[in-house]
């Protein structure tokens, strides 16, 4: 419980340092940057047990409200743009894992299933079946998501990328009653996902269970940015607790050619972006956040931030995930696996 409650302080602590500064997704970045430091440099704070699980309902809740009727008609309009970036993250998370195992000696299972860009948990358990070593698969994808989570909004908001005419804030008002009633919804789709063992099932329930009924007309409440800002605070404790220099120092090899690994595939998945924006006639920023290899949660929270393109980047980040995470193994059997 101490280790606990002291990830938690030590994140919001650096969540609140950063929004201090005006950097961009102050409350993630912060979180991340904050409990990692400390883990790295040998304390032993954990990730209070169900909070990133918590802070899926909310922003799966959060980003729903986005959905309504007319913004649905328009984001399934660009569908066939949303399955390709699906394609698309798989050969540049195919061609990453090449690099990896190049750079690093390490055994083309663990390479591959370390560069995919579906959730973390999913691919450690799922290149364990072939022979990957689960925690360099953590580790790649841990720090996969932190350079991204990192990067990203702060190259969008240096190159000056600004909110889109498309943006459509949530002009539910607040209730108390209904914000209570719309989490309650969020949780038990979330937690019945779980159970049916979709990935990320938190994130998906909440967020498909929201959608459906913003889209039917209901109106609950608007998420305040004070539980928002704290949904951020324990995804990025989580994030966080995940690096232990023990690791480092057991496999700096591997952690050393993950650095080169990652750059490439951040430069591809940039061009797929400017791509993905160029043909379907969306806004840059947009088109760059959702080609992004980062978490559902993280990049669409990121979109949410910076006001850009919410619903866009929300359905394009789902689309892929699930492309990712139901073509990762045959694509795997087909081209890798001998």
């Amino acid at each position: 419980m101490v280790a606990a409650l002291g990830g938690v302080a030590v994140s919001a602590l650096g969540g609140a340092v950063c929004a201090f500064i005006g950097t961009p997704l102050p409350w993630m970045i912060g979180a991340i940057f904050a409990m990692g430091a400390v883990q790295l440099a040998g304390a032993r704070l954990e990730a209070i047990r169900g909070g990133r699980e918590a802070g899926f309902v909310v922003v799966g809740a959060n980003l729903g409200l986005y959905f309504t009727a007319p913004v649905l008609h328009e984001v399934a309009s660009l569908w066939p743009w949303f399955v390709g970036l699906g394609f698309a993250a798989i050969a540049y998370g195919t061609f990453s894992a090449w690099i990896l195992a190049r750079l690093s000696g390490t055994d083309r299972a663990t390479a591959f299933f370390g560069c995919m860009p579906g959730g973390a948990a999913e691919m450690a358990n799922l290149g364990e079946k072939y022979g990957a070593a689960p925690d360099r698969v953590a580790l790649a994808h841990s720090l996969r998501m932190l350079l991204v989570v990192t990067i990203f909004p702060v190259a969008i908001t240096l190159a000056g990328f600004h909110a889109t005419e498309d943006y459509r804030p949530v002009v539910t008002p607040f209730d108390a009653i209904g914000l209570a009633e719309l989490l309650a919804i969020a949780a038990l789709a979330g937690a019945a996902a779980k159970l049916a063992q979709v990935p990320t099932g938190f994130m998906m329930g909440s967020l498909l269970a929201s959608t459906v009924l913003t889209g039917l007309g209901f109106q609950f409440s608007s998420i305040p940015s004070w539980l928002t800002n704290s949904a951020q605070v324990l995804m990025g404790c989580a994030l966080g607790a995940r690096f232990d220099r023990t690791f480092i120092t057991h496999a700096p090899r591997f952690a050393l050619a993950l650095v080169p690994t990652l750059a490439a595939m951040l430069a591809i998945a940039a061009l797929v972006g400017w791509g993905l924006s160029a043909g379907s006639g969306t806004y840059l920023g947009g088109g760059l956040l959702a080609a992004a290899p980062g978490g559902i949660a993280e990049m669409c929270i990121t979109a949410k931030v910076l006001r850009i393109s919410v619903a866009f980047v929300t359905a394009a980040h789902v689309i892929r995930y699930v492309i990712v995470v139901l073509l990762t193994r045959p694509v795997y059997r087909l081209f890798l696996h001998k």
